[in-house]
């Protein structure tokens, strides 16, 4: 039996498992007072340990954690048990796993599309779609998994949308006017100089090091991110592998990095930019404010690089390279920024066609 009286009549309760990885473990715990807590017991750690689909969704949301935090980056998942608590175990908590509706979904779809910020402004669809996405992905995990027959997702229609809204950027004139507005800091001054000409994301940037700057060949060498997470500083591997890329720096920025760091020395392995975004947010406030641009994202800042480089004639994938994505995903995202060229096309085949 998998639960036993003791000589001294205490009650020990044992069961055996399978864990993730398909290995048979034993857990064993002595000193009940009664039988019935010591079966308890065996039935919570059952629950617990085989991540049995009988189970609530806040129970299996903890085998859903085991399985997952050591497979992601540690802000990653912070991201995702952020949303996981505020969003979803409001909702299904208490409900047991395998009891969860297609309807649930639906009216826990309904019920996010209707909540309002303190703006009084609906959730994005690109964020709508995010929170759908974790949904799915616990549901999935548990069918393929934990023996759980199908998704309560797979049968409705996924709320919001894997596209954003409208894109904003500057203009390289709103980006001179703002950067002279911000050329009282020096170092923010550099900050954004590498943000816009180079197409970095604010993560790599503020995890550059001089060691990642050669100002002979005029490139930056981008290959980790920071991060700042429960108040520590963090850095990491980039976004993705193809995130790790050489980016060539215009001549006049190489000249403008090097006056500076000449100037504020840093540690051949130190961060050159020693500050958190919230900095960068802030600078970003106070050179809108000063030069009267439009308020964007930091981010932001990528597509007004990207879309000067469209206008300068560069392909798909010569940005994609240079940004650290994939082709399509430029093709995709900035196609309505591409030239048109049919006409060109069209009338360059009539041509070969004369011929």
């Amino acid at each position: 039996m998998s639960v036993r009286r003791e000589d001294n009549g205490t009650w020990t309760s044992q069961f055996w498992f399978r864990d993730y990885d398909g290995e048979r473990r034993h857990r064993t715990r002595r000193g009940f007072a009664t039988e019935e807590a010591a079966l308890e017991w065996e039935e919570a750690g059952r629950l617990d340990a085989e991540g049995s689909v009988s189970s609530t969704f806040a129970a299996f949301i903890e085998v859903y954690k085991k399985d997952m935090e050591p497979r992601l980056r540690e802000n990653t998942w912070i991201q995702k048990e952020y949303m996981i608590r505020d969003k979803l175990l409001p909702t299904f908590g208490e409900m047991r796993m395998d009891e969860i509706e297609s309807v649930d979904v639906i009216r826990w779809q309904n019920g996010l599309m209707a909540m309002r910020n303190s703006h009084g402004e609906p959730f994005s669809p690109t964020y709508l779609r995010t929170i759908n996405n974790q949904l799915a992905a616990i549901f999935n995990h548990a069918v393929r998994f934990y023996g759980l027959r199908k998704s309560p997702c797979s049968r409705t229609t996924k709320m919001g949308s894997n596209k954003a809204g409208d894109m904003l950027f500057w203009t390289k004139d709103e980006y001179l006017r703002f950067a002279d507005a911000i050329a009282d800091k020096p170092d923010s001054f550099c900050a954004f100089e590498i943000l816009y000409w180079c197409g970095l994301r604010v993560g790599e940037l503020l995890a550059l090091t001089p060691d990642d700057v050669d100002f002979v060949r005029a490139v930056v060498s981008v290959n980790k991110s920071y991060q700042r997470i429960k108040g520590r500083d963090v850095v990491t591997d980039p976004k993705t592998p193809k995130s790790v890329r050489t980016v060539a720096m215009p001549g006049f920025l190489a000249d403008e990095l090097s006056d500076w760091l000449q100037g504020h020395p840093v540690a051949h392995d130190g961060r050159m930019f020693p500050f958190t975004k919230d900095r960068m947010h802030h600078e970003m406030t106070r050179g809108c404010k000063a030069s009267g641009v439009k308020r964007i994202r930091i981010h932001d800042l990528r597509h007004s690089h990207v879309s000067l480089l469209i206008d300068m004639g560069y392909s798909a994938v010569a940005i994609a390279d240079r940004l650290g994505h994939e082709s399509t995903d430029i093709t995709f995202r900035y196609a309505h920024l591409f030239p048109d060229r049919q006409g060109e096309i069209a009338r360059a085949l009539d041509e070969e066609g004369r011929d």
